[in-house]
């Protein structure tokens, strides 16, 4: 009888029964499974591991990537294959901005489109045809295209001779398959780059799966440990702006903030926010928010925006600690992170909150890393908790980190200002702060410079 039916655990009925994701217990990150087949549109299982780790690898190497602005891109492909490429760079959040549009035809199509069509900010066109034929097609597209114009040609031949014959045609780029989209992409970005300005740090978003998750405090821990022992510049943005725990937890006060830059986003320059950000150590700065409730901000979206990407220009790594609500500009931000941390407590609600936005950012971020994981507060006494294996099981994917309920080392560093390793180097909490920074930054924990033996033998009186 259907009374009598006993249901199953809420945290199964949430496990994706198609889930495209393998976990691997080995490794830190997401083994995608390979499709027989590749959809038009972009899939967040369409890569493969090889090609992942490489290019998460050689992203920490790199920085950020380079937004490209709001310019119109027509492509002219010729195989299905490409065709399918440029759909899949379309949709990721590098080339939001653009226009982007796909047809079939090559260069042949291309000639016959502008002969009556304005000529968009970029051409992107492949062809099949031998290097003569391709010069003398070229030459053609040229004749109606307007100046200023760039192209970027997907050809068969690996020859660098016809390479430098293009370039010196006036043809931007020249790509040989196979590509991947983040590959087009950055090729797109580069044609674009501001010289003046050619530098992105790499961005990592925080956000707690519920309130009290603890995602601020292990954001603040991670920017420490990153500036602290894996010596690495890092800018730790607070951008809950009523109730941010950056001055608690780093035991300052500063009088200015983000609220300042965030309500005149069009003066912030590199001026302003050194005036604006907090120096903590020789590594790690803070952007502090007011945490006051004596201001109600109506913040747009676009602003903080700016205020992020100015801050990336200044720095390798930006730590984004997020606020537990929900509205455009948090979207936003976390499509646009290059990494997205989400800290989640092993019971109902955090499955649930925690599926809810790996599955979102994954499928906005195909081209790029899934959402990594943190379970926190685990193994609280006389709780009831949904096991990890469950969790995981579930949520389709290994948490990246597992940490334990430590109330003593959590309350007494936050009670008196101090990171985890302040209070407990030790343990397995400090531990886990530190493979997360050598995580994010590809570094490992750096020694301490010690002091020389002049330093040592001065007397106290005259090293003040």
């Amino acid at each position: 009888m259907i009374g009598n039916t006993k249901r199953k655990p809420m945290w199964e009925e949430l496990a994706s029964a198609d889930e495209p994701f393998e976990l691997d217990a080995d490794l830190d990150f997401i083994e995608p499974t390979r499709s027989q087949s590749i959809p038009a549109a972009a899939s967040p299982g369409d890569f493969d591991a090889a090609t992942f780790e490489e290019t998460y690898v050689g992203e920490l190497a790199r920085g950020g990537d380079q937004p490209v602005p709001r310019i119109s891109v027509q492509a002219f492909c010729e195989r299905p294959d490409t065709a399918q490429l440029m759909q899949s760079a379309s949709t990721d959040r590098r080339i939001a901005k653009a226009h982007v549009t796909v047809s079939m035809g090559g260069l042949a199509g291309a000639i016959e489109y502008f002969q009556a069509q304005p000529s968009p900010n970029l051409i992107i066109v492949e062809s099949l045809a031998s290097p003569a034929a391709l010069i003398q097609q070229l030459d053609e597209l040229a004749s109606y295209c307007e100046p200023g114009v760039k192209v970027i040609l997907i050809g068969d031949s690996n020859d660098i001779g016809l390479y430098r014959e293009l370039i010196r045609r006036g043809v931007s780029e020249y790509l040989v398959p196979p590509l991947q989209p983040l590959q087009l992409i950055r090729t797109i970005s580069d044609l674009y780059v501001d010289p003046s300005k050619p530098f992105l740090g790499r961005t990592i978003a925080f956000v707690g799966a519920k309130g009290g998750a603890g995602s601020s405090t292990i954001a603040h821990n991670v920017a420490w440990c990153m500036a602290e022992h894996a010596r690495v510049n890092t800018t730790l943005v607070d951008l809950d702006l009523s109730w941010g725990t950056t001055g608690l937890d780093f035991n300052t006060d500063p009088a200015t903030g983000i609220a300042d830059a965030l309500e005149s986003p069009e003066r912030v320059d590199d001026v302003l926010l050194d005036r604006l950000l907090t120096r903590h150590t020789d590594h790690l700065t803070l952007f502090t928010a007011p945490a006051s409730l004596d201001r109600e901000f109506e913040i747009a979206p676009e602003a903080y925006e700016t205020v992020i990407e100015g801050v990336r220009r200044g720095v390798p790594f930006v730590i984004l600690d997020l606020p537990h609500t929900w509205s455009k500009w948090m979207r936003q931000t976390l499509l646009s992170a290059d990494e997205v941390v989400v800290v989640a407590q092993p019971d109902l609600a955090g499955l649930r909150n925690a599926k809810n936005i790996f599955d979102m950012v994954r499928v906005g971020r195909p081209n790029d890393t899934p959402p990594k994981v943190i379970l926190n507060m685990v193994g609280v006494a006389k709780r009831p908790e949904i096991p990890v294996k469950d969790f995981a099981e579930a949520l389709g994917v290994q948490p990246t980190l597992v940490l334990p309920y430590d109330p003593q080392l959590f309350g007494t560093a936050s009670n008196n200002g101090q990171m985890l390793a302040d209070v407990n180097p030790n343990s397995k909490c400090a531990e886990g702060m530190d493979f997360l920074a050598q995580l994010f930054t590809g570094r490992a924990p750096q020694p301490k410079t010690k002091a020389n033996l002049l330093a040592k033998l001065m007397p106290a009186k005259a090293k003040k």
